[in-house]
């Protein structure tokens, strides 16, 4: 990835893509039901005091992690598209 440094309690992430096959492997392009996206922390911000609160980070560059399908912004650099999100906008990190 191109140097990119998020501020203050902002993520960077990569979406997974994710395909859902029924039986007998029909892909399906999309699905009715809004999912959670998986996806994969390029860049993080380093925390600090947000709103008169310490911020700690808890994610890492490499971590799997969920996020809403429309949360934070999305952006395309180098012809990669990434979305950039508050650490407070992910669900949960994948072990």
């Amino acid at each position: 990835m191109a140097n990119i440094k998020p501020i203050l309690d902002k993520v960077v992430v990569k979406a997974q893509k994710v395909e859902k096959s029924m039986q007998g492997g029909i892909i399906l392009a999309g699905s009715s039901k809004e999912q959670p996206l998986t996806a994969t922390v390029i860049a993080r911000g380093p925390g600090g005091m947000i709103d008169g609160k310490e911020v700690k980070m808890y994610v890492n560059e490499g971590d799997t992690v969920l996020i809403p399908k429309h949360a934070g912004t999305e952006f395309t650099l180098n012809g990669t598209e990434y979305i950039i999100i508050s650490q407070s906008q992910i669900l949960a990190m994948m072990a």
